[in-house]
């Protein structure tokens, strides 16, 4: 899967918040299944706009669902947010 499933494992696991084109997002990622699967959600803290996607570590290589949203948007957003920290 490249470089996306390393930089999904930068951030952190819960809350935390970071930066994107400008923006201030809240980020929450949950690990399942032993590190099989990821869940991750983020949206600005102000606008609508959200990135969602699930990431599955199966034996044939990681798979991607992004949810409801193209996949080109969830790479970008993956790849390119500034983790500012997870929350205390």
């Amino acid at each position: 899967m490249d470089g996306f499933a390393q930089a999904l494992g930068q951030i952190p696991e819960g809350y935390s918040q970071g930066i994107y084109q400008g923006q201030r997002w809240r980020m929450e990622k949950t690990t399942y299944t032993h590190g099989r699967s990821v869940k991750f959600y983020a949206r600005p803290l102000s606008g609508t706009e959200f990135v969602s996607l699930n990431l599955y570590h199966l034996a044939s290589g990681d798979l991607l669902k992004p949810c409801e949203m193209a996949e080109a948007k969830v790479r970008d957003f993956v790849l390119g947010v500034r983790v500012l920290g997870a929350a205390p």
